[in-house]
């Protein structure tokens, strides 16, 4: 994560340096081009797999509490990364102005949750020569964190649930999640609807979730200009945020003390990337990462069971889609 720094503040080096004096060069611009695109390359997996990880567990059944019931459950999440989101491919013909080192035309960089990579960078602007690392990932093949949950039976077949996780450490990171959904029951206006009958539910939900690597020692950057330092920034933290809405169907089907679910449905993501530290730069550097982030729309499909018991239930659901998500839940139902 260290080496992230190094390649963002790059860019806001050369802005820093060639502002002070005079037009920035037309390398300037496209190393900028190249470090953004690099960035945005990097952290786009980890900011795709928070609709995985942000939206799992919110239903376990189509059909709804009953009224004014209240169910209280604790969920672990586990986000299964693929090899194919652990890396990417890259060639010297994707830049302006960089070029992999050592001569090489093509390399396999790391993205956010991939390892350390020897493979380094280099360039030239305005007949200055300059090299930095590739950037590191986190080495993470599985992301685990629990979050809390809390479910309320309304009239007309209807069920909202909120859950708030303020923030919490895993794997050198930082997590935090909040968000809110209702579900709706459709079988109640159908001729078959006794308890063991199949049901069917829609469920919408609205998911903020923000991640916070800071797994690297602070990096210092100053500028010298004119015999005169500036701090450009000082670099803690990078975060990626995310803010969704789910639109899912739901069918269960109950057997006795069991009951089998699946869903299928679409995530629809706004997510940005921001530093976290201090400095003269830090507000440049935010600005110019917001041209990285972006929207996403993804489709999900969703199965699972839940083992029925008195005043609890165990859930297990399992998501597939770009990333494969496995949510595990223990429910107290509450009168």
């Amino acid at each position: 994560m260290k080496n992230l720094k190094h390649l963002l503040i790059l860019g806001l080096i050369l802005h820093a340096g060639y502002s002070s004096a005079q037009a920035i060069p037309e390398e300037g611009r496209q190393t900028v081009d190249d470090i953004l695109f690099l960035a945005d390359v990097f952290a786009a997996p980890a900011a795709s797999s928070a609709a995985y990880q942000a939206t799992a567990g919110w239903f376990t059944s189509a059909r709804a509490l009953e009224e004014w019931k209240v169910d209280i459950s604790l969920h672990g999440n586990a986000l299964f990364v693929p090899k194919s989101k652990q890396e990417f491919s890259l060639n010297n013909s994707d830049f302006n102005v960089l070029r992999i080192g050592g001569g090489s035309n093509g390399a396999l960089i790391p993205t956010a949750f991939g390892k350390k990579s020897d493979v380094y960078y280099e360039g030239n602007i305005d007949g200055n020569d300059f090299q930095f690392d590739a950037i590191d990932g986190i080495d993470k093949e599985v992301v685990f964190y629990p979050f809390p949950q809390i479910s309320l039976g309304l009239p007309y077949g209807t069920e909202v649930a909120v859950r708030a996780l303020p923030e919490m450490s895993v794997s050198g990171s930082r997590f935090s999640s909040y968000g809110a959904a209702i579900k709706h029951n459709f079988s109640q206006y159908f001729r078959f609807n006794e308890e063991e009958d199949l049901q069917v539910a829609g469920i919408i939900s609205y998911n903020l979730f923000d991640l916070k690597y800071n797994e690297f020692d602070p990096l210092v950057l100053d500028y010298a200009f004119n015999g005169a330092s500036t701090n450009l920034i000082t670099a803690r933290i990078i975060d990626v945020s995310a803010d969704m809405w789910m639109f899912k169907g739901v069918a269960s089907k109950r057997y006795e003390n069991f009951e089998i679910f699946g869903a299928l449905g679409v995530v629809s993501s706004n997510f940005e990337y921001k530093l976290g530290g201090s400095g003269a730069l830090l507000g440049y550097a935010n600005e110019e990462l917001k041209t990285i982030g972006g929207n996403e729309t993804q489709f999900k499909g969703d199965i699972g069971f839940n083992l029925l018991f008195d005043r609890f239930k165990i859930s297990t659901m399992a998501t597939a889609g770009n990333y494969f998500n496995i949510n595990m839940g223990l429910h107290f139902i509450l009168n």
